[in-house]
């Protein structure tokens, strides 16, 4: 299920059989890397130099800048003291794997963006970074996000960038299809970050922390992020619009908004999906979390998260997991009337379920695929849509409906 084995270093540019490293200011970062008992940083000292050494059997990749940090790490070996649970032999076999593998928090990086909010220090000229946890396979919906909501452009002034983070799939012709075609995206768009872990619904978890520890390595200063599904609408211009509107908070202050869920109780029917084990989390409620398919939180909530959940147990429910991050933090998500994180309705039974004047004042709404994303997107943003109403969130401004 996960990758047992990787080479102990990353590269930054390939010349036909050898394998270059090629780091800048690599002395001045090397504390931030972690490091495992017995393994160190493998980096030069001196700025701009290049070491050559060769690396045999597995493949290369380039990244766009020559800032990639570069370490090893130790193969993940399989917990096989983790069949000792009770009930274990009940479980399904994703959720035995899960045990066996959840103790492993460090994958190498297939595809890397280092630059992406040009270099650590310059990140905070980046207002709102959009991470869109999306599948290898899932071209087709990356590619209608990109000339969609998640295009990087300003908006309203200030920048936004767009990330969206994939594990592998298994090995076989199409796993190598699909990872030529994620090769293929992140040479043209800059936007791919991809780790060497089976993308699957009990990884999303590992997904979400691996990035957040690329967060704190390359983009600490930036101000915003909008954390979601790639089948989600995102009105990413009344996302910015609302963010410049908070008081006194310009990303460096607790920001966790979604659609809120309280009080949801904790799975333990075995043969569940959403299944998690008295082992592995004792209490029989989550603390308050917001529902995956999306939400907004600063880019200080975000690192404060990734702190908090080097000393918490991975649960495959990676939406709960960051609220149990917020609690042991003693922070809170939030509500917003403008996320849809369910099955929407609109207001009344005699117009269109995907009437743009009722998408055009919300944040998100969660389960759109492209045809309906790609035109919805067109209609919102069409200066000659006409509606009626005020929007109670949106800064007193008058915005919507028809009806």
């Amino acid at each position: 299920m996960y990758a047992t084995a990787w080479p102990k270093v990353r590269v930054c540019e390939v010349k036909g059989c050898e394998v270059k490293i090629c780091l800048l200011n690599c002395t001045i970062n090397l504390h931030r890397l972690p490091t495992h008992k017995g393994y160190t940083p493998y980096a030069h000292t001196d700025p701009g130099i290049c070491s050559e050494v060769k690396r045999e059997g597995s493949q290369t990749n380039t990244p766009t800048r020559n800032n990639s940090f570069v370490y090893s790490w130790p193969g993940c070996q399989k917990n096989l003291s983790a069949a000792k649970s009770s009930n274990f032999s009940q479980f399904t076999v994703n959720f035995q794997n899960f045990l066996y593998y959840k103790h492993c928090r460090h994958f190498p990086l297939l595809l890397d963006i280092p630059d992406k909010c040009g270099g650590a220090n310059e990140s905070a000229d980046v207002f709102l970074l959009l991470v869109i946890k999306s599948a290898p396979s899932n071209y087709d919906r990356r590619e209608v996000l990109r000339k969609t909501w998640a295009e990087e452009r300003l908006s309203n002034g200030v920048k936004i960038r767009t990330i969206f983070i994939v594990g592998t799939m298994d090995a076989g012709w199409e796993g190598e299809r699909f990872s030529k075609l994620l090769e293929v995206e992140h040479q043209e768009y800059n936007d791919i970050l991809q780790w060497d872990f089976k993308d699957s619904f009990y990884n999303l978890t590992l997904k979400q922390v691996l990035f957040l520890e690329w967060l704190e390595r390359n983009c600490p200063h930036a101000r915003f992020i909008f954390n979601g599904d790639d089948d989600i609408f995102a009105n990413t211009n009344n996302i910015v619009e609302y963010l410049q509107g908070l008081k006194d908070n310009n990303g460096s202050k607790h920001l966790f908004i979604g659609g809120l869920m309280v009080g949801s109780p904790l799975v333990r029917d075995f043969w569940s999906r959403y299944f998690v084990s008295v082992e592995l989390y004792k209490s029989d409620i989550y603390p308050p979390y917001c529902s995956g398919g999306g939400y907004i939180m600063s880019v200080h909530t975000a690192l404060i998260i990734y702190n908090m959940s080097k000393s918490i147990n991975l649960v495959p429910i990676d939406d709960a997991f960051m609220g149990m991050c917020l609690d042991r933090a003693g922070l809170s998500p939030d509500s917003h009337m403008g996320v849809e994180p369910g099955e929407w309705s609109v207001p009344s039974g005699k117009i269109d379920k995907y009437d743009p004047c009722y998408f055009k004042e919300k944040l998100l709404v969660h389960r759109f695929f492209s045809g309906n994303m790609y035109l919805m997107w067109k209609k919102v943003n069409d200066p000659n849509l006409k509606c009626y109403t005020s929007n109670p969130w949106h800064n007193n401004k008058t915005v919507i409906f028809r009806w």
